[in-house]
């Protein structure tokens, strides 16, 4: 289930479970672009920019886009492709 969630002047929406944890990291000075639980399919993925470049956060894996970063699966879950691997 996602929520409404407001950071920095911007209204976005994230998985509800994903709102405590991007309140921190944001308050902490690390910059979110998107996050995803994975509804108990795909890995949990947070996508930071970091030194100038688009990450993953838990696993550091450059994401070679600036957009459009989730991809969804043939059940309609979204996941990040670089991570699946």
């Amino acid at each position: 289930m996602s929520i409404l969630f407001e950071l920095n002047g911007r209204k976005l929406r994230i998985d509800k479970c994903m709102k405590n944890f991007i309140k921190i990291l944001n308050e902490s000075g690390i910059k979110t672009l998107a996050c995803c639980c994975g509804h108990g399919k795909h890995k949990e993925t947070i996508v930071i920019k970091e030194d100038g470049k688009i990450i993953e956060y838990h696993t550091k894996i450059e994401i070679p886009r600036k957009g459009r970063f989730y991809k969804k699966d043939s059940e309609g879950y979204y996941y990040i492709p670089e991570v699946e691997k």
